[in-house]
């Protein structure tokens, strides 16, 4: 798979580790900063990462700020992306498997290194198994596409 990595400067030595651990995994990374010591604010990168994996030039993304919640936040204001902040493994892997999750973001002042890179794997590994989940994550993009006032209506509801 082809991924696009980026951070704000709280995140550099975090992303990295992620990014390895990709790499680990066979996938093709590209990373897009910022380097050490050079400052980005988190909207920036996040939104920039959503743009070019809604777009299709990237598989999926990966994103880190000081928490995660920021640079997500960001990322799902992208048409298209459904972003996850994790702080760990088995959120991480069923974002995937239940709700397709295209970007994942984790915080740097929230975990170390060695769970960084648990979580990336778990995200990295699953993959979603569609069936119910699948009309749900259609939900999810009818929402996004804003289509209808209405989309989500008690009649859509499982009962």
């Amino acid at each position: 798979m082809r991924i696009v990595a980026a951070s704000d400067h709280a995140g550099v030595e975090l992303r990295r580790e992620m990014a390895d651990e990709a790499r680990l995994l066979g996938h093709e990374v590209t990373d897009l900063g910022p380097a050490p010591g050079e400052a980005v604010d988190y909207p920036v990168n996040g939104a920039l990462v959503g743009r070019l994996v809604a777009a299709g030039e990237y598989d999926l993304g990966l994103l880190v700020c000081g928490t995660g919640v920021g640079i997500s936040i960001a990322a799902n204001k992208v048409h298209g992306i459904r972003a996850v902040v994790c702080s760990e493994p088995f959120s991480a892997a069923l974002s995937r498997r239940h709700n397709d999750s295209n970007v994942l973001a984790v915080g740097a002042r929230v975990v170390g290194p060695g769970l960084a890179r648990m979580i990336t794997r778990e995200w990295l590994t699953a993959e979603f198994e569609g069936g119910r989940h699948a009309r749900r994550v259609q939900l999810i993009n009818d929402l996004d596409a804003d289509r209808e006032a209405d989309v989500l209506t008690p009649d859509r509801a499982v009962k």
